[in-house]
């Protein structure tokens, strides 16, 4: 049997794990469900670029701080107790990149003795993924943060210290040092530090710029790189005739597409349908997009119909004063145009905006139920005067299509009034269900409910945030915005003030004037009027906060005299009783501010680490907020680990028969 680079996947287990330079054990730990935030100082070698670095390290290159002063690049990684060895460690996985020699020597290389894994006797080979553990540490409250830092030539306490601005008793205490003069070269010690090292890293290229290697070093390296480079140009030749492949594959798509519309649209009533649309749009093009009791936004998911369904549309289309506001011109849709509604059909279908069809008032306005050409949908009523808001939301909604985005529909508009059109979410707004549910006629959400809910809205975020073009913010994600829909699938809705993201040299950023819901607003936003991503992140650690307790973002604090009473943040709350709350099994301050409605039916350890991770959302420094990616990362396991609690339970439950009756 041969073993091909490209299809081998050995996973190794750990056996009897051991410190690789066997010279410092790791940090001993009791909280087996703490959380923190550590740095790893990291000295990359030649052949370590960007892209390996990134794959080693399982992060991000938002991860990455830099020394100006030296080679080191400081990783920043999530650390937590060891439920099995009660060490602190952090996982991650490692692509053995060369045949022979024995794993154990060459992890131990790339990672500079901070990996910690079995002594494996077995031989390398290309393309094995090796799953092992990296040293870090939690501090125990006197520093913000742990780094680990194995000692080099030349090193010594003295220099660390002035190097990383830490006082040389500090390092001593935390490693348990006795004599400064006696450190080992190669084993790692504990750097405590109270601020985020180095500064943040400029990704110019995929390189890194490492110190020159020793002529050894290049001699012992001639011989692998011959052999990776015949490696690699099979490689290309293999990757080169797919990609010829995919064109012809998109040729043949991209015809059939043209000739498909070319046959939907004759000459005859391409001429109709003009004469019809000159009438009412500056656009140029009358879309009605048709789907299951539905209407889609976008002009690529237009549907070929017979003559009469065209003949039957343009005629009704005729007999309706169709308003478009002149501020939208034909600038505003770089490619997918909404449905446009006439007025009158806005009024029929709201009952003339009855109280009886008002869900209730966003942002910019209020909004109404109706049944519009037999679809329920929610319609946004907002004065002209809101132009600028209601452009941004088309632009964007037509733009950006997600499970977890609530659908634009289409608009319409009168001489003084902007209409939105939405996909109507039959549970309503999430907030509803948490403030008070039993006077709003709502049953308690269940646990695992609410974290469904939770990685539902992260994920709407993650691809607003990391997966559009351009990137965008939301800047007032809270759970008023947040909807449900029939099976209690969240959707993010109410993108009036998103704003695109710009890309600076300091990363990216959205320079604006505050604006959003006290409460949900990062202090980086409300101090410098900075849009981010992790503005976006810090609100969304105050919507888990929310579920996990059922108060409001904002609470008022109670006083002998009502009017002198103040408003205080659940996240102060909320931070405050976890100081109380070590961990899971010791949850007294974290218990009294669970969400009583719960009856205390979840699984403590799952509320305590959606607690900790809020935490993490809502740190003060930017740079230390997850972002949505680990974010929904974090959440699949919560979830699952509910799921597995939810099993216990037999079936028997009213939070299982909730589970099953929800979603």
């Amino acid at each position: 049997m041969t073993n091909s680079p490209l299809n081998l996947l050995l996973i190794f287990l750990f056996i009897s794990p051991c410190f690789c330079s066997s010279t410092t054990p790791p940090l001993n730990c009791t909280e087996t469900s703490r959380l923190c935030t550590s740095f790893l100082a990291f000295s990359p070698t030649k052949n370590q670029t960007l892209d390996i670095i990134l794959s080693m390290f399982d992060i991000t290159s938002k991860d990455i701080t830099s020394s100006s002063s030296s080679n080191y690049l400081f990783i920043r990684k999530n650390c937590s107790c060891s439920a099995t060895s009660h060490n602190y460690l952090t996982a991650t996985t490692y692509t053995v990149r060369r045949t022979g020699g024995s794993v154990y020597d060459i992890v131990t290389d790339a990672y500079g003795g901070l990996a910690y894994l079995s002594n494996f006797t077995r031989p390398a080979r290309a393309g094995a993924v090796v799953s092992l553990q990296l040293l870090c540490g939690c501090s125990s409250g006197l520093w913000n943060y742990l780094m680990s830092y194995v000692m080099k030539d030349g090193d010594s306490i003295e220099l660390l210290a002035s190097r990383f601005g830490v006082s040389m008793d500090s390092i001593e205490s935390v490693n348990g040092i006795s004599n400064p003069d006696n450190v080992t070269v190669g084993a790692l010690y504990y750097i405590p530090l109270n601020s985020v090292p180095g500064t943040p890293y400029r990704v110019e290229n995929r390189s890194i710029i490492a110190p020159a290697p020793s002529p050894v070093a290049d001699a012992a390296g001639v011989s692998e790189e011959g052999s990776k480079h015949k490696s690699d140009l099979k490689h290309w030749w293999i990757i080169g005739s797919l990609c010829v492949g995919l064109v012809v594959v998109l040729a043949v798509v991209i015809a059939f597409v043209f000739l498909r519309s070319s046959i939907c649209f004759n000459d005859g009533s391409r001429n109709h349908v003009k004469d019809q649309e000159d009438q009412h749009q500056p656009f140029g093009h009358k879309f009605h997009i048709l789907r299951t009791s539905s209407f889609w936004c976008g002009s690529g998911r237009l549907c070929c119909k017979s003559d009469d369904w065209r003949r039957h549309t343009i005629e009704e289309s005729s007999d309706r004063n169709t308003n478009i506001p002149k501020v939208i011109g034909t600038d505003v849709f770089d490619v997918e145009k909404p449905v446009v509604f006439s007025y009158e059909e806005i009024l029929s279908c709201t009952d003339v905006f009855s109280e009886s069809n008002l869900l209730g008032h966003g942002t910019y306005g209020s909004v109404y139920y109706g049944l519009l050409r037999e679809q329920e949908v929610a319609i946004k009523r907002m004065t002209a005067t809101k132009t600028k808001e209601f452009i941004a939301e088309i632009k964007l909604l037509c733009k950006v299509h997600h499970t977890n985005l609530v659908e634009l529909i289409g608009y319409a508009a009168s001489d003084d009034e902007l209409f939105l059109i939405y996909e109507y979410a039959q549970k309503g707004a999430l907030a509803s269900h948490l403030h008070d549910p039993q006077n709003k006629g709502h049953p308690t959400l269940s646990w695992i409910m609410r974290v469904q809910i939770a990685l539902d809205t992260a994920r709407g975020l993650e691809y607003i945030h990391e997966h559009t073009k351009p990137h965008y913010v939301h800047r007032d994600v809270k759970t008023s915005n947040i909807l449900l829909d029939g099976s209690f699938k969240a959707k993010i809705s109410d993108f009036g003030l998103a704003k695109l993201v710009g890309i600076t040299n300091d990363g990216e950023v959205s320079a604006t004037r505050v604006v959003g819901t006290f409460g949900y607003l990062a202090p980086e936003y409300l101090r410098d009027g900075l849009a981010t991503t992790k503005s976006d992140v810090y609100a969304f650690g105050v919507v888990l906060f929310e579920l996990i307790s059922g108060k409001e973002a904002t609470t008022r604090t109670e006083a002998v005299v009502k009017k002198n009473s103040d408003r205080r943040s659940l996240a102060s709350i909320m931070l405050a009783a976890l100081k109380h709350s070590p961990d899971s099994m010791s949850m007294s301050g974290l218990k009294d501010h669970i969400d009583p409605n719960l009856l205390d039916l979840y699984p403590h350890d799952c509320v305590f680490k959606m607690a900790a991770l809020a935490k993490q959302c809502v740190e003060d420094d930017p740079i230390l907020r997850p972002d949505m990616k680990q974010i929904v990362i974090s959440l699949s396991h919560i979830l699952l680990s509910s799921v597995e609690w939810e099993a216990t339970l037999a079936g028997n439950s009213q939070v299982f028969s909730g589970l099953v009756q929800g979603r």
